[in-house]
């Protein structure tokens, strides 16, 4: 299923007004405003009241539950059967095995893919899509000499609910891949509540960032 524009906007940048819909997709005003009506009775927006300090409250539009499983998780619930099926039948022990199998597959396909890209920001960038290959949907921003990588969508994160062990070896692929002249710190997951995972990327060579 070709997922709608106004769904992908919302899901990269989270709750957005009508106004702001409208602007960032270069569509009027009652374009946005009929999609967004259509969208909802479609049960995929709900609309939500924010303050913005001084002035009326603002109406913002975000995705609801049936949204989000539009986008790719990699069979989420097999996932979650499959790894909790390990943990009962084989031990805690034969669960890390399997996990950190699957984070040492993908960190050596990261890294032969960008084998050759020594930048910095390139590096990040080619990350970006090899992630999106697998399901991610991430974009990054520049804060002078560092960076922050936003994962707006992760395909693993209902299994990560279940089976913690899965976001530290997701995030020890974003470190290995990177390599040891990057230093990544974990921001925020959303296992913990929060709309998307970030990262703080810092180069310890600055001399590779441009």
């Amino acid at each position: 299923m070709r997922i709608n524009k106004i769904l992908q906007l919302l899901k990269t940048r989270g709750p957005l007004s009508s106004k702001d819909i409208a602007e960032q997709l270069s569509i009027t005003s009652e374009g946005a405003r009929l999609q967004l009506v259509k969208l909802s009775g479609q049960g995929l927006l709900k609309a939500a009241t924010i303050s913005k300090g001084v002035g009326r409250p603002a109406q913002v539009y975000e995705l609801t539950e049936m949204a989000q499983a539009l986008f790719p998780n990699n069979h989420a619930a097999l996932t979650v059967e499959i790894l909790s099926t390990v943990k009962e039948k084989l031990g805690q022990n034969a669960l890390d095995l399997v996990i950190n199998s699957w984070a040492e597959e993908n960190t050596r396909r990261y890294r032969r893919e960008l084998a050759d890209i020594t930048d910095f920001r390139s590096r990040i960038e080619a990350y970006i899509k090899l992630r999106a290959k697998d399901g991610y949907i991430s974009e990054y921003e520049q804060r002078g000499t560092d960076f922050l990588l936003y994962e707006n969508h992760c395909p693993i994160s209902n299994a990560a609910c279940s089976h913690f062990g899965l976001c530290d070896a997701d995030l020890q692929i974003l470190k290995d891949t990177m390599g040891n002249d990057v230093q990544v710190e974990c921001i925020d997951l959303q296992i913990f509540g929060k709309r998307r995972c970030a990262f703080l990327l810092k180069a310890k060579n600055q001399a590779k960032v441009k």
